[in-house]
């Protein structure tokens, strides 16, 4: 089983003041696919994107990559093993440049992440690998602009550039079209399928035409529970599906 699922969650508890957040979540995510984690406002996607990103410590159960047991692994470490999340903007550095902050993912990637005092000349070498992820993204144009003047959707697509610079073999992002236009959405879409061409990407979408459009497989969550898993065509006619949703007003915004 583990050579096909890169990712596993196993009974994944997260208790706040004794409310769990998250209860019982057990997640199998395929091998070099999109999978998609949605819900209603208070599913408890996000507490369960923070437990596999390792922001938060589970109250119980186990995450596993690639058949290692990563429960106690540190954000930093599962970043190493290649399980890499996209930051939401305020972890860029805002006043240098686009180039550059997709740069430092590079020099990151390649272990030269702290050596400032190298030659400019060898950091340069890396511009035009930069250049080709932040046309991928549709913000070439912006690449000498301070990170802290792009538009909010230009910001979201620096950020998903700055994350395949770093090559992670699973991504993990974070409604990458919050806030985006139908403009940038399409982009983005265009973006995320190309990426998976090559890596398994998991990520909390609000936006239910991105993920019907997008994911080979969906997990609901509703409650800080799994609600139903499957397509998006078996997930849209579950009935506790709808009725999770219609509960709340047919929104699946933020939780």
């Amino acid at each position: 089983m583990e050579d096909d699922h890169i990712l596993r969650t196993v009974h994944l508890t997260k208790e706040f003041s004794g409310f769990a957040a998250v209860k019982n979540v057990s997640l199998n995510v395929r091998r070099g696919s999109i999978h998609a984690l949605i819900g209603p406002n208070g599913a408890g996607k996000t507490t369960c994107f923070n437990l596999i990103s390792k922001f938060l410590r589970p109250t119980a159960g186990s995450i596993l990559y690639q058949g290692q047991d990563i429960t106690g692994v540190s954000p930093h470490g599962v970043a190493r093993l290649g399980l890499v999340r996209s930051f939401q903007i305020s972890a860029v550095f805002p006043h240098l440049s686009v180039l550059e902050n997709v740069r430092i993912a590079l020099q990151r990637a390649i272990g030269t992440s702290y050596a400032f005092w190298r030659s400019e000349r060898s950091v340069e070498a890396l511009n035009g690998r930069a250049m080709e992820l932040l046309d991928a993204v549709g913000v070439g144009a912006y690449a000498h602009l301070p990170a802290i003047e792009l538009p909010y959707g230009g910001k979201r697509a620096m950020e998903i550039a700055t994350t395949i610079a770093l090559d992670p073999e699973m991504l993990l992002l974070d409604e990458p079209m919050a806030g985006m236009g139908a403009e940038d959405i399409r982009r983005t879409s265009r973006l995320i399928r190309q990426v998976a061409k090559d890596r398994t990407v998991l990520m909390v979408e609000h936006n239910l035409s991105v993920v019907a459009d997008l994911s080979d497989r969906i997990t609901v969550m509703a409650r800080g529970e799994v609600l139903a898993e499957g397509t998006y065509a078996e997930v849209s006619k579950n009935p506790q599906v709808i009725e999770a949703y219609m509960g709340t007003g047919g929104g699946a915004g933020h939780g």
